[in-house]
Formats: structure tokens, sequence, C-alpha cells
């Protein structure tokens, strides 16, 4: 688990109150080889799509925690919210992306743990306002919008290492 985008927190070895109580949210769906298993898949360029879900989990879980909301369901939901198991660049649905995969990433969850009305209501709407569906909690409110910072964050992230990969190589060969 490491750490999420942004964060100087190591989640799974600080004993810090906030890592360890984040920790207790997730850590029986961490210990499921489906969720796991997202380490395989690329999400925004080079971060993994476990890597994150972690980020999404982890801010979600700040976020709700700050505003006395019920951090423990906001955090499961960003773990689980991108829980489909294809490459969404080859794999092609009757349906978007956009649309098809919050059902799917329900559905699977749905497999691995027992889910309140908070987290099912998360993880199917997390790409409002793209899919149907109002969110119906604020928690579902507060893992969309960590879901699109994280993408954000992410994507800026590699682009940064990218440019300065292209500039270190550029001063260092010039003689």
């Amino acid at each position: 688990m490491t750490k999420a985008i942004g964060s100087r927190i190591i989640l799974d070895e600080s004993e810090s109150k906030v890592a360890e109580e984040f920790r207790k949210c997730v850590e029986e769906l961490l210990e499921s080889e489906n969720v796991r298993e997202l380490d395989n898949y690329s999400q925004h360029l080079n971060t993994s799509r476990l890597q994150h879900s972690i980020n999404v989990s982890y801010y979600s879980y700040l976020i709700c925690r700050y505003f006395k909301f019920d951090y423990k369901s906001a955090a499961r939901a960003g773990l689980l919210h991108d829980l489909y198991l294809y490459n969404r660049h080859i794999q092609k649905f009757e349906q978007s992306h956009t649309i098809y995969h919050p059902k799917e990433a329900l559905r699977n969850a749905k497999k691995i743990a027992e889910l309140n009305d908070i987290e099912q209501d998360a993880i199917l709407k997390h790409m409002w306002p793209l899919c149907r569906g109002i969110p119906k909690y604020k928690e579902t409110v507060v893992v969309t919008v960590a879901d699109k910072y994280c993408a954000a964050a992410e994507f800026i992230m590699q682009i940064v290492k990218i440019r300065h990969r292209k500039n270190k190589k550029l001063f260092f060969s010039k003689s």
C-alpha cells in the first residue's frame, strides 16, 4: 500500500492515528485477490489501478473524516470504485467504458464484500456527471471529487516525470 499520491504518510508502516484508522477501514478489502490484481492494470499513464484506488480511498477517507461524514464507507468505496479486471483500451463493450465500468466494479465488489447503500451508490455513481444517476449521499460526492482529483494528480505527476527525464538527458548529454 505504501502511500497515496502527494501524501507524506506511509500508510502501511506509519503509527499515526490517521494511517492506522485508514488501514482498519480497508484492510480486509486489500486482502482480496481481486483487489490485489488491480496492480496488474494501468490507470492514468504509469499509475496502477490499485495505486489509483488507494489514492482515491485515502483522500475520500480524509475528507469525510474532516467533515464527520461516514469515512469508513467512503474509504471502502474509494478502494472498490474501479474494481474491473480488463484493459479498457483493448476490451470493448456496447456501452462506453465511462458508463460500463462502474456497473462492473459494483458487481465485482459485491462478490468480495457486503456493501452498504453508501458504498454501492459511490461505486456506481463515481463517474457523475458523465453517467446517469445523481449521487444520493455526500460520501458519493466526496468519492467522485477525490477520483477526479487523483486522476488529474496522477496524470500531471507522470507528465512532470517524463519532462524531467527528457530535460535531464538533454542537460547531461551536452558537451
